[in-house]
């Protein structure tokens, strides 16, 4: 039996091959792969030995030879395909392990484009889809993960074609994996990122119980290991509607340095502060909306300390997600079977976003909110807003921008008091949120407002007079501009123009 091994990342190859050759195997190898096994005296045949074929073009040719594929792709069961294979001296290959030139690592560490374009693999791809081909006769390994359990189950005779089925899935999305990420990357660098094909690939994390509703199925698909390496389940299972929860509420806690908490329901803020602790922040957070608050998911920019925790644990939340959880906090939730706790050490924000709709998806740059809108903002009005109110700005118009359109957000001593979204009048967002400000019992007079895109009329500004509203800022860009800083300037309210939109439909 024969194996060929060349492999790019060589961890644990040594090991892997030993094991392959003391169950019988003779072992095929090229180049890098070939001197590494054998300063760790691991007996190897050079493949160009075996096809008495030089590598050719400092390497670029080394495995496309008719021994190699031929002994890879001829049917065992098929009489023509050995009568040839034998008639031209081809023997069996039975195993192929390779994984490909470190192509995505190496467009991270240069912009040189010949050096990119030389870590474009060609032979080993061709190795793994012919393997894969012919899984009927033939064990592809692409994961180094997987070497331990193709040992045992060769070992004990378990080498099925369902096993070998498996491994060959996993092949072809390995290639396809490779080539989608070269093709996105050729369209980055030379098509502004909008080719003509886009790739769109991910990792299965984990499978969700259900979908977002449950005769729905469900999983959460991650690029590169983001959620593997940075996210971790402490209690509970997350459902596929935590995770886009979870992901709206920690996208705005870190928008903001530190001590922010941020409540969701249903992919919307319902609670958001910054204050001089995270206990407090979370207490005034939890003012704005508490009855939606129940059954939301809370997060925190930051360690969720012993303290936040018990006074967390008062009000039911489906899910909470911190920087860190010690031991002691989960024992405080032990008796909520139903309190899902996560950690998620850094978060990314993607630099693309796409949506799917029928028979298609929209694909656009991401949506980002820079701290330099608020801190340049154009001041239209007479009157000029305090410095607190400029803070309170920046968070009403940062929370703006990450909830559903048409937002209107209302913001008081760095906490959200008011907010009304996902409308298709924007005046009618505004009567919402001040209603729900009104039924918790919370005062607008002297708060800050923002909203995500322009007034159209001056009727929101309007309202905001009768409700104590003292500072307001929106992109502007409406052609009654006019109208609505004559309001502004009549209610002795500060109004600032930032010239940039953020609808999220």
């Amino acid at each position: 039996m024969k194996a060929i091994l060349s492999v790019s990342d060589k961890e644990n190859i040594e090991s892997f091959a030993r094991k392959l050759i003391l169950l019988g195997y003779s072992i095929l190898s090229t180049g890098g792969t070939l001197e590494y096994l054998k300063k760790h005296n691991i007996q190897a045949e050079d493949l160009s030995l075996y096809t008495n074929q030089d590598e050719l073009f400092g390497g670029r040719v080394k495995t496309l030879h008719p021994k190699i594929f031929g002994g890879i792709l001829y049917r065992r069961d098929n009489k023509n395909d050995v009568d040839s294979a034998k008639n031209s001296g081809i023997l069996p290959i039975d195993l192929v392990c390779v994984n490909l030139y470190p192509f995505k690592e190496t467009t991270k560490k240069t912009q040189d484009f010949d050096e990119i374009i030389e870590n474009i693999d060609i032979g080993g791809p061709s190795l793994i889809r012919a393997a894969a081909k012919n899984y009927k006769n033939v064990l592809v390994v692409v994961d180094k993960s997987d070497y331990s359990n193709v040992i045992d189950v060769i070992k004990n005779n378990q080498n099925d074609e369902d096993f070998r089925k498996n491994l060959m899935i996993k092949a072809f999305e390995h290639t396809a994996n490779y080539d989608s990420y070269i093709a996105n990357y050729m369209n980055e660098r030379f098509n502004s990122n909008f080719g003509e094909k886009k790739f769109i690939v991910g990792s299965k994390y984990r499978i969700t119980k259900y979908g977002e509703n449950p005769h729905q199925s469900g999983a959460l698909y991650e690029f590169e290991d983001f959620y593997s390496k940075n996210f971790n389940i402490l209690k509970g299972e997350a459902s596929f509607n935590n995770f886009l929860d979870l992901n709206s509420a920690f996208r705005i806690v870190n928008a903001f340095s530190k001590n922010a908490v941020c409540i969701v329901k249903h992919g919307n803020p319902c609670g958001f502060a910054i204050k001089e602790d995270m206990l407090l922040s979370y207490k005034e957070a939890l003012k704005c909306d508490s009855l939606s608050a129940y059954g939301g998911v809370v997060a925190v920019n930051g360690e969720l300390t012993l303290e936040l925790a018990n006074e967390m644990n008062k009000t039911f939340f489906e899910a909470i997600v911190a920087n860190s959880v010690s031991k002691e906090i989960l024992e405080i939730f032990a008796s909520k079977k139903r309190v899902r706790i996560f950690t998620l050490s850094d978060f990314k924000n993607d630099s693309f976003d796409f949506r799917h709709i029928s028979g298609g998806f929209l694909f656009q740059e991401q949506d980002k909110i820079l701290d330099l809108e608020v801190k340049d903002a154009k001041q239209v009005s007479n009157t000029k807003a305090t410095h607190s109110q400029i803070q309170d700005l920046e968070i009403a118009y940062k929370l703006a921008a990450f909830t559903k359109s048409n937002c209107v957000t209302y913001v008081k001593d760095s906490a959200l008091i008011g907010i009304g979204m996902g409308l298709t009048s924007r005046v009618d967002s505004a009567r919402i949120a001040t209603l729900k400000a009104k039924d918790m019992g919370l005062s607008l007079q002297n708060c800050a407002m923002a909203s995500e895109a322009f007034f159209p009329f001056r009727d929101s500004i309007d309202l905001a007079a009768t409700t104590g509203v003292k500072a307001i800022i929106q992109p502007g860009g409406s052609i009654r501009d006019n109208e609505v800083i004559q309001s502004a300037n009549e209610h002795n309210i500060a109004l600032y123009f930032t010239g940039r939109r953020h609808f999220l439909h």
